[in-house]
């Protein structure tokens, strides 16, 4: 299976965190290739000016699609195919998340950075429906700097 990589510093000027989720960085199902594919890694962190605060990320189940710039995902293999999932990134107008579907969430201090990698067999994935996929939001109470994330792919 081809691997890409993902993040939101690929394309568009990052949005600011609010008390409202702000989704980073998308991955769905293309309308044209309707790809499966396996979400095996998260990495995030804020690149603002150090604090001590908290904030929240969270990885949800998206089914339609909201304003924001096209992240072309890069393969992790050069001599791979261009991949099938689209990628979205810095979203001024939020899609739509699926009500309770999160399958990852963690309170973060500002300060710190996080990667998470799937054990073999429990990727995440995103079905081959049009539009279908998960996107990587982020809230803080009183942070308003910007954040990066990336995810890592199979399909």
């Amino acid at each position: 299976m081809p691997a890409y990589k993902a993040n939101n510093l690929l394309a568009g000027t990052q949005q600011a965190i609010s008390t409202a989720y702000k989704t980073l960085l998308a991955l769905t199902a293309a309308t044209a290739t309707l790809t499966s594919a396996e979400v095996n890694e998260l990495a995030v962190g804020t690149d603002g000016t150090p604090g001590d605060t908290v904030v929240i990320y969270d990885l949800s189940r998206q089914t339609a699609a909201g304003t924001s710039t096209a992240v072309t995902p890069t393969a992790v293999n050069g001599a791979k195919r261009a991949a099938g999932t689209v990628g979205s990134a810095n979203f001024t107008a939020e899609g739509t998340i699926t009500a309770t579907s999160s399958v990852w969430t963690m309170a973060i201090n500002q300060r710190a950075s996080f990667r998470w990698v799937a054990v073999p067999g429990c990727e995440l994935i995103i079905p081959a429906t049009n539009l279908a996929g998960f996107a990587l939001r982020a809230k803080a109470a009183s942070y308003t700097g910007t954040a990066v994330a990336d995810m890592g792919f199979t399909e």
